[in-house]
């Protein structure tokens, strides 16, 4: 039961507003402290446990820093933290911050892949970062304790942890160019790229989406993300800080069971008007309220003018589909706010101006794919989502495979430049490389490895260029693949991954893998069949398809469907399909 007596932090107060305005995030914390503002920390049924105060996130954080700077950790070294909602993670990273060194956030264990594959995952991350010291909440100590003693550094709980001597010490000084902190990107973390953030690129971009979502005095923030992933963290956690404003917090976990408790926070304070989630979260809102009466009584969404989205491709069938189900709650459609973005850019690169909400191009899908239009079969299109302008500072280009710039309504590489971009991927040179480019004049340019086009000042994103399935000289996405066989009854967002594979006659066919929750024998061999029908109305081509059982497909560590694992892992025998009985 929640104590009466606790209150948020407010929405209000006499401080005056600074968009991100600082040399440092030292700099912004401090000025935070200075507001009656801050993080709200809820439990699964959104009833308030802890208010903390920005005051006393800094208050806590320089004890904690101290407490780093007795144990030997200084200037440029990594502290490993997993990602735990909570005051406790939001104190430890503003204090690596005060004390020069840098926090690396890592994912909590997920329901999928069990206990080892926790501890493997991890100690591959701390091989990565090489950290210091390794703290996590004490529920987890013994997967914590086996990851540190496989990396070889210290691991303690945070519990522990500030049980330690905290002497008073002076802390470094931070610069615009230091390093603010490593962020993985949310790829496999067999091989994790730590992407390294200055504090100048920090601010840059939490200036930029503040402006573009045109962050108003008593906006007030609502978010079930993971503190490991870039939306999480930067614009849910480090934007709150740097912009002044409060927010209030489920864990992913309980998001994850109680979906639906998410909109009931929104409901509950007046100004709670900016929440962000990608698009299997109003998915899955959507799917649970469809069975329930009185969403008009439940729920009051009138107030909630950015619902923002990004993360993975945008579906604009399931933003209709959320419309449908919550506009009786007060929702509107022009509330969406469609993004693009990457931790290579910090966070964002694109936002849609505020109000514009989900705009679409019907584009044809041999366009898409590069390959010459067949004539002698209809066209088939595909709804391409509008992800915005530019964020200030933020420049855009599409690039074809020799570097040359296209024009409008050409397909091809996005590149960006800006202060936001990343300083580079820590401890590897190669890839950095690979990804950022200098022009003959000096220009450094991201290379973002997505595909997409540019409508005036307006970027629409296509798809990964590495996920690209091509098959005898065509081109094709697997979202197409995936989308197709998610039309059929039965299955939702992620149930689904296509790839390509090499058939016993050496040629490459499409392959996708699909979760399957029917047991009757007979009804399994007629939905592989209905699947390969599917993929070869889109195809033009058999494919091979694998049932496999529900939750075994791989996420990346924020939640999205992983392809280039799920076929490792299936080539490598360790997705085991479901056996088929077929007739004899």
């Amino acid at each position: 039961m929640t104590d009466a007596a606790l209150m948020p932090t407010p929405n209000d107060c006499p401080l005056p507003r600074r968009r991100s305005d600082f040399a440092t995030l030292n700099e912004a914390i401090d000025y935070a402290a200075l507001s009656a503002k801050g993080l709200n920390f809820h439990d699964m049924r959104g009833d308030l446990e802890r208010p903390y105060p920005f005051r006393e996130m800094r208050d806590d954080a320089i004890a904690m820093a101290y407490r780093l700077i007795a144990a030997g950790i200084g200037k440029g070294d990594r502290v490993a933290l997993v990602a735990q909602t909570g005051p406790e993670f939001a104190a430890l990273f503003c204090a690596c911050v005060y004390a020069g060194a840098w926090p690396v956030p890592l994912p909590l264990p997920t329901t999928f892949g069990g206990k080892e594959n926790y501890i493997e995952q991890l100690g591959v991350q701390l091989e990565s970062c090489d950290p210091k010291i390794l703290l996590y909440p004490a529920e987890i100590a013994d997967m914590g304790e086996a990851a540190a003693a496989k990396q070889g550094c210290d691991g303690e709980s945070w519990e522990q942890f500030a049980l330690r001597p905290a002497p008073e010490a002076d802390l470094p000084e931070a610069r615009p160019d230091d390093i603010c902190y490593l962020q993985y990107s949310s790829g496999s973390t067999r091989f994790p790229t730590g992407v390294a953030v200055t504090h100048a690129a920090l601010l840059h971009n939490l200036y930029g989406h503040a402006a573009g979502v045109d962050l108003g005095r008593n906006d007030r923030v609502v978010s079930w993300l993971p503190w490991y992933h870039d939306m999480g963290l930067v614009g849910c956690f480090l934007s709150p800080i740097a912009n002044q404003v409060s927010c209030d917090y489920l864990r992913t976990e309980h998001f994850a069971r109680r979906p639906l408790a998410w909109l009931d926070l929104i409901s509950r304070n007046p100004g709670n008007t900016l929440s962000y989630s990608p698009t299997f979260g109003y998915d899955i809102c959507a799917r649970r309220i469809s069975s329930q009466s009185h969403v008009s009584e439940r729920l009051d969404l009138s107030r909630w003018r950015t619902a923002g989205n990004g993360a993975d491709m945008i579906r604009p069938d399931v933003m209709q589909a959320f419309v449908n189900a919550f506009a009786p709650a007060g929702f509107r459609a022009s509330a969406f706010t469609p993004s693009y973005g990457l931790a290579e850019a910090t966070l964002a690169v694109t936002v849609m101006p505020p109000g514009e909400g989900i705009r679409v191009e019907l584009v044809e899908e041999e366009r898409l794919s590069g390959r010459p239009r067949d004539l002698d079969r209809p066209a088939r299109y595909r709804a391409i989502v509008n992800c915005g302008k530019a964020l200030p500072g933020m420049d855009i280009e599409i690039r074809g495979e020799n570097g040359q710039v296209k024009g409008d309504h050409q397909i091809g590489k996005v590149w960006c430049r800006g202060q936001s971009v990343m300083h580079s991927y820590f401890r590897n040179e190669e890839a950095t490389k690979d990804c950022l480019v200098a022009k003959e004049n000096g220009e450094v340019w991201l290379d973002t490895g997505d595909m997409g086009y540019m409508a005036g000042d307006y970027l629409f994103i296509v798809g990964r260029a590495k996920d690209m399935i091509i098959i005898n000289g065509k081109n094709h996405w697997p979202q197409d693949i995936e989308w197709a066989v998610e039309q059929l009854p039965g299955f939702n967002h992620g149930d689904i991954a296509a790839f390509a594979v090499e058939t016993e006659t050496g040629e490459e066919a499409p392959a996708v893998l699909v979760h399957c929750r029917v047991s009757d024998p007979e009804e399994r061999i007629r939905l592989r069949d209905q699947i390969a029908d599917k993929v070869r109305s889109v195809t033009g081509m058999p494919c091979v398809v694998e049932l496999v059982p529900p939750r075994t497909l791989p996420r990346t560590s924020s939640g999205k469907l992983s392809r280039a694992k799920a076929k490792r892992l299936y080539l490598a025998g360790e997705i085991e399909p479901i056996r088929l009985m077929e007739a004899a």
